[in-house]
């Protein structure tokens, strides 16, 4: 990079700024009350994103038959409502007051109300209060959470069990708010395709207006393929069925608890596997795609009432970190990481009214001095076209190596068809925030073509723009 020259940063823009994206930011747990929300949200603000993910609390809601405080809940949505951010709320989990696991269970995780009619009665209850509640101000509401890991479906996951869960809700949902839509599934076990079958086998689709799924995986192409699985699962059930990648993150630190638990996971892996997965999501055409999370705080997917040992599992998911106090909740200055800057550079300029395009660039490869051999074949990178209203494109691209492994930075050349694109061509570095225009012997005119020589290309998303794309 230090070839180019640097002429400034990506402008960030706050999401209030924003009319529409398709980047969302997890803004989970805080029905177990993990995490003082009211110095995370300054954060939400500033990052751009434009939708996010909360966990309804049944049980903190509902702490005696038939009475429910919303109030807690209530100051999420209206601070994400104000700052220019919607709220989604995934329904869970269970409630002690009438499910016996719940009072072993932290925050009743796990524990859903299948067991007796009355669990039944008061779980529909409780989702149509919720619904009637947040009217006008919630339009997407999800069931449950990752229900195919007995993680979040203790007594053990069944597809069958969940698909009759699904459509009470679905039902209950619709009765209190009929202009809310409901996503089903969560699901996590991305490759447990029997599961998936048998869960639509009992008619569940028909009833959703969406699906979700988690992917917790490192290699670019697995957000591809298990992308494709609920694509295929869609066209062959409801084709009119929306798609979210509802969680996906990794860990910035090497000794964090959760999903990719043991990987040697640092902040800059953590910002490039946030750049790579996002933009693939968006590639691939989801609804949204939402990021595992705005804040580093405990899994509290396993703790036991009474034994705080049990639930003191960081997960350092976060683009902002934290502090944490005796009992594990997130507490002192909250601090901005390297991932929540990437963030920023992402939403600011993947929003509001922008496509996938074909753009008329070709590589082609020619002798690299900076490589001492011949340029990488960009014809093995990960790249994806965009255009805007006004004229411009970008071609965003990057080397899929292991995140966790590799790490690499070489050169490709491109051939673009002269007069199809406009000029001022620049490099963005959506890790970094800072754009480059290129030197003069970058930029090479043949007869058809123009050649952009030896441009830099490395494992995280560089963003090349002709006219004005940023």
């Amino acid at each position: 990079m230090e070839r180019l020259t640097k002429i400034g940063k990506i402008a960030h823009k706050k999401s209030v700024e924003i009319r529409h994206s398709k980047i969302g930011l997890g803004f989970e747990k805080l029905d177990r009350n993990v995490f003082e929300p009211d110095k995370a949200y300054p954060f939400v603000a500033e990052s751009g994103v434009k939708w996010a993910r909360l966990q309804s609390g049944w049980q903190r809601t509902e702490v005696e038959k038939g009475v429910y405080d919303f109030r807690w809940l209530d100051d999420i949505v209206d601070h994400m409502l104000a700052a220019g951010v919607e709220p989604w709320i995934c329904l869970c989990y269970g409630n002690q007051l009438y499910t016996e696991r719940a009072k072993e269970e932290f925050g009743a995780v796990g524990c859903p109300p299948v067991g007796s009619e009355e669990e039944r009665r008061a779980w529909s209850n409780y989702v149509k209060e919720t619904a009637a509640h947040f009217k006008g101000r919630v339009h997407y509401y999800e069931v449950w959470n990752e229900p195919d890991g007995k993680w979040c479906w203790k007594h053990g996951p069944n597809p069958v069990e969940l698909g009759e869960f699904t459509v009470a809700t679905v039902r209950a949902c619709k009765e209190a708010d009929p202009d809310c839509e409901v996503i089903g599934f969560a699901t996590c076990c991305v490759d447990e395709t029997d599961f998936l079958e048998a869960l639509c086998e009992t008619g569940v689709c028909r009833e959703l207006d969406g699906i979700s799924y988690h992917c917790y995986q490192v290699a670019d192409r697995d957000f591809i393929r298990i992308y494709d699985i609920y694509d295929g699962i869609r066209q062959k059930y409801n084709p009119s069925l929306k798609i979210f990648q509802g969680e996906s993150g990794t860990q910035s630190r090497s000794d964090g608890c959760g999903a990719l638990r043991g990987g040697a996971w640092t902040p800059v892996k953590q910002a490039k596997f946030l750049l790579r997965h996002l933009i693939v999501d968006i590639a691939c055409g989801v609804e949204l795609t939402s990021y595992f999370s705005c804040m580093d705080m405990i899994e509290a997917l396993n703790g036991k009432v009474g034994d705080v040992g049990s639930y003191l599992d960081y997960g350092y998911f976060g683009v902002v970190g934290a502090d944490f106090d005796e009992t594990g909740r997130s507490t002192g200055e909250y601090t901005p990481k390297l991932s929540f800057g990437a963030l920023q550079n992402l939403t600011s300029v993947f929003c509001n009214d922008y496509s996938m395009a074909k753009l008329p660039i070709q590589g082609t490869i020619l002798p690299s001095q900076r490589l001492l051999e011949e340029d990488y074949d960009f014809g093995k990178t990960f790249h994806y076209g965009f255009s805007k209203p006004n004229g411009s494109f970008g071609l965003c691209y990057w080397v899929d190596r292991n995140i966790l492994t590799e790490t690499y930075e070489g050169t490709i050349s491109l051939l673009v068809k002269k007069g199809a694109l406009p000029g001022d061509v620049r490099i963005a570095d959506l890790l970094t925030g800072d754009v480059y225009e290129l030197p003069e012997g970058m930029v090479r005119e043949e007869d058809e073509d123009v050649v952009l020589v030896n441009l830099p290309v490395k494992d995280s998303p560089l963003l090349l723009t002709f006219g004005d794309f940023l």
